[in-house]
């Protein structure tokens, strides 16, 4: 998606070939949420070798869907930021934020309440935070540590290109 020129004025899209959409279609889905659909023409997408990577193993044609101008020059605008060094900084605290719910959620079953309504839900979430404190305390006692993160193959691979 990143690969193709959108013409919002022109309501065309344009692939890296220099090739031009030939439909455009706004459309709403059943939430309300705006959105656009874009098609290539099969004659042109069948001419092209790169039609198995771009459009699909078994599809004659491309066909795309995004969100509606506002929404997607937005995302857009979030994606960048997410690249700069001050977004980092600050998502590593939210990975360890993450990683605590997540170990709330695996081991100790956060996702659903015991109870009903507002008052002990609360309670049950408070009773859960404590116990996770408290496994946390008879592991630091025990001297256990923690697992390192699993790497996969690949990422040690390029970590080892990248010291040698």
């Amino acid at each position: 998606m990143d690969a193709f020129t959108i013409d919002w004025d022109a309501r065309r899209v344009t692939c890296p070939r220099g090739v031009h959409s030939s439909g455009w279609t706004p459309a709403t889905d059943d939430r309300g949420t705006s959105f656009v659909k874009v098609a290539f023409s099969a004659a042109d997408c069948q001419a092209c070798p790169h039609r198995p990577n771009c459009a699909g193993p078994t599809a004659k044609q491309r066909s795309m869907t995004f969100k509606a101008r506002d929404e997607y020059i937005a995302l857009q605008a979030a994606r960048q930021r997410q690249t700069t060094a001050e977004f980092l900084g600050l998502y590593v605290l939210r990975a360890g934020v993450e990683a605590t719910k997540s170990r709330g959620v695996r081991a100790f079953h956060l996702r659903r309440s015991r109870y009903f309504g507002h008052a002990k839900t609360h309670l049950q979430h408070v009773a859960t935070a404590a116990a996770m404190n408290l496994v946390r305390l008879v592991h630091w006692t025990l001297g256990d540590t923690p697992a390192d993160t699993r790497r996969s193959h690949l990422a040690r691979l390029v970590r080892a290109q990248a010291v040698s």
